[in-house]
């Protein structure tokens, strides 16, 4: 069952934005006029403006701390598989750790551009703590995993789970879009060593890791 979550409309773009921003990239690389690859990587961080969000923060504090930690926690030892959170061919519009004028000085995830509506599949098995709109991260499904890492998938059209719900690995999550500070559609997914944002990490060794090759 699919919980469509009511929020702020998505930010809409003139004609002379959309042009403004394709010279912008022509000139610097990260445009291509053929079509998308699978796995081809674009160092360009046009596409997301998720960063810090005080409201966010704030909310996702509250909540993981209104709901219980899930047990037992994995065991010690090499880590479980995890999934990837596409099925479909992406293209990586922006890497993590790119520079740019985020609060903690560069991109926190790794964007993986899909035409709006496609599945958004958990990574790994844990429990939704906020699945709501999250301010820059529009609507978000926020996941705290079994090892007690967080995952955050942002700018989704459409959230398909509930707060507090226990998933499994491959579940899936809601559908791709372009909520919040975004410039397109794409799946913003985040790795944080621990709730709040600095914490984060790079996503694809984080799950190549784990047995989820994502480049």
């Amino acid at each position: 069952m699919r919980y469509d979550i009511d929020s702020p409309r998505e930010a809409g773009t003139t004609r002379r934005d959309v042009l403004s921003v394709a010279a912008v990239l022509l000139a610097g690389g990260a445009l291509t006029v053929a079509g998308p690859t699978p796995h081809a990587a674009a160092e360009s961080d046009g596409d997301c403006g998720a960063g810090y969000d005080e409201e966010f923060e704030q909310a996702l504090a509250e909540a993981d701390e209104a709901i219980p930690e899930a047990r037992p926690l994995a065991p010690q030892g090499p880590p479980g598989r995890f999934a990837l959170p596409l099925r479909r061919r992406f293209r990586v519009s922006a890497r993590y750790g790119v520079r740019g004028n985020w609060i903690a000085g560069h991109h926190t995830g790794v964007d993986l551009a899909v035409p709006r509506g496609t599945p958004v599949h958990a990574v790994g098995a844990g429990t939704v703590v906020l699945a709501r709109w999250s301010g820059a991260y529009g609507k978000a499904v926020t996941v705290r995993l079994r090892d007690g890492h967080y995952a955050v998938y942002a700018h989704l059209s459409r959230i398909a789970v509930r707060q507090g719900a226990r998933i499994g690995t491959g579940d899936r999550l809601g559908s791709s879009g372009a909520t919040g500070r975004a410039t397109g559609p794409h799946l913003h997914l985040e790795i944080r060593t621990r709730r709040g944002y600095g914490s984060d990490i790079n996503p694809v060794r984080y799950l190549a890791r784990r047995g989820a090759r994502l480049l």
